[in-house]
């Protein structure tokens, strides 16, 4: 649905956005994360045809931006990281405004921006001004406006900037709903929350260079091998650690606070075990098995996750194990 082939644009002698390659599938949420001034907005207008590419091309739908900026437009809902100067418009106002930019027929609008207003949940301000509304219902208003004709595709930049742990809530669930809906969604954040609930594949943009992209469990394979599992044994601690040290994927194994050795005596009831593991989920529960099989009392077993945050850092950082 959307080729991104060779994109790059400078400024001057500076290099925003730097030999970009993606391709996003019909039907995705595809989240494009990176810190301020990575090169994401940049990137989201041109593809948006708002910035002219120093190189490469965009093309959406089948229609390149390059030479068909217009039939893009058509196929496309941008919403901006900023909502613009319609103060002195109602919600009704503001969205017949662009339903007539779109040419929609008047007698469809009205129709139509009830719809849109039940989706995304604004039906009860439908006549209070604009500047009445708070920056999570500008941001939903906004979105409102982006579906107006209807586009196969939305074009979103930082759509949860600025907002409250509730509003950003309420943005993640409409823009899961409009996916099941059938749109195609690329949206660009610093939010890495937002990101791990909801995307199908993320892309990480540092200084104007892609420096990965995939699903989020495939990133977190790659950039973070090895994570800790916690294991609090009743006994045989000895015949624990020999099997966790032969089970494939085990690298380390540290022995509970004050046992320098497995014949050393133990104090504690509870026996708690910290080990370095690579693998996935599946691999985490066979080890987990191997215990249990192996009639190893177990009272808790913790696998620590690989959260988007230490796969940003590991990839903007270029620290691949």
């Amino acid at each position: 649905m959307i080729e991104i082939e060779n994109l790059s644009k400078r400024y001057g002698t500076r290099l925003a956005v730097n030999h970009l390659n993606l391709q996003i599938e019909a039907g995705e949420l595809f989240g494009f994360v990176g810190p301020n001034g990575a090169g994401k907005t940049s990137t989201i207008r041109m593809m948006t045809g708002l910035l002219q590419p120093t190189a490469g091309d965009v093309k959406i739908a089948g229609q390149s931006v390059r030479e068909n900026p217009n039939a893009i437009r058509r196929v496309i809902g941008y919403m901006p990281d900023f909502f613009g100067v319609y103060n002195d418009m109602t919600v009704a106002e503001y969205l017949d405004f662009f339903g007539a930019c779109y040419q929609i027929p008047p007698h469809q609008r009205s129709s139509l921006i009830a719809d849109l207003l039940e989706l995304v949940e604004l039906s009860h301000r439908l006549n209070d001004r604009v500047d009445k509304l708070s920056r999570g219902m500008k941001q939903r208003l906004s979105l409102a406006r982006t579906l107006v004709h209807d586009p196969q595709v939305l074009i979103l930049d930082e759509p949860a900037s600025g907002l409250d742990p509730r509003a950003r809530i309420e943005i993640r669930e409409l823009l899961v709903e409009l996916a099941n809906m059938g749109k195609t969604i690329f949206f660009s954040t610093h939010i890495l929350a937002d990101v791990a609930e909801i995307c199908s594949r993320v892309a990480i943009l540092e200084a104007g260079e892609l420096v990965a992209v995939g699903a989020l469990e495939v990133l977190q394979q790659q950039l973070v091998p090895r994570r800790k599992i916690e294991i609090t044994l009743l006994d045989k601690l000895e015949q624990a650690h020999q099997l966790l040290l032969d089970h494939t994927g085990v690298s380390h194994v540290e022995l509970p606070n004050g046992v320098n050795g497995l014949r050393s005596p133990i104090k504690s009831s509870r026996l708690r075990l910290l080990v370095e593991f690579t693998g996935d989920d599946q691999s985490v529960n066979a080890l987990l098995a191997a215990l249990v099989e192996a009639q190893i009392p177990v009272i808790s077993f913790s696998a620590a996750g690989r959260d988007l945050e230490e796969v940003f850092m590991r990839a903007t950082k270029g620290l691949v194990t």
